[in-house]
């Protein structure tokens, strides 16, 4: 790989609403305006070689990636470690209470039948090292606000937050090789040692 181009899905229902999703086997479609969002995205990319299409298994990632590629060849790879967070007893609630949440607990405590910070980063960071391992040459990586959020902080060299800011729907954000090989280092030794 010699670059990746992240880009986070388009506006769903559930984002519309304020609301997390961190169950894939729930089906929570784009909305219209994330559909055009979409659209928007492939008409960006329209001048971009993109030699591989990685994206996690959620719907709403699924369906923007789709859009975006319409009437493009590119193969599909889903990285189930790209998907968004177990929020456990979050889950279908209002992002702000679990924010709330995140920010009252450390990073290594994980809400009941979710998902810790630590283990979400641990994931990421793995996802990123398969990604970094592929032979294709330019890879649209389609995911989760808080993943590209987590890449885009690491890549300038913060670490980890409790607090993510939100990543623009369907907006692409290109990483040179170095430049994700970095990131992901970051994320790697905060993992091993977390500072929150």
């Amino acid at each position: 790989m010699e670059s990746v181009i992240f880009a986070r899905h388009g506006e769903s229902d559930y984002s519309l609403r304020g609301l997390v999703n961190g169950d894939v086997s729930l089906a929570v479609p784009l909305t219209p305006a994330g559909e055009e969002q979409a659209r928007e995205l492939g008409r960006t990319l329209a001048g971009e070689e993109i030699d591989l299409c990685v994206t996690s298994g959620f719907l709403r990632v699924r369906e923007t990636a789709d859009l975006a590629l319409a009437g493009r060849n590119v193969p599909r790879v889903v990285l189930e470690d790209l998907g968004d967070p177990g929020y456990g007893v979050y889950e279908g609630g209002p992002l702000d209470a679990y924010r709330a949440w995140t920010r009252s607990h450390g990073s290594g405590v994980a809400p009941d039948g979710g998902e810790s910070r630590v283990a979400l980063v641990t994931r990421y960071a793995r996802a990123f090292r398969v990604v970094l391992a592929r032979a294709e040459r330019q890879i649209l990586v389609v995911t989760h606000s808080i993943a590209i959020a987590y890449a885009i902080a690491a890549r300038d060299g913060t670490p980890p937050a409790p607090r993510a800011p939100v990543i623009a729907y369907a907006t692409p954000y290109p990483f040179a090789r170095a430049e994700l090989e970095r990131a992901t280092s970051l994320l790697e030794a905060w993992c091993a040692a977390p500072t929150w």
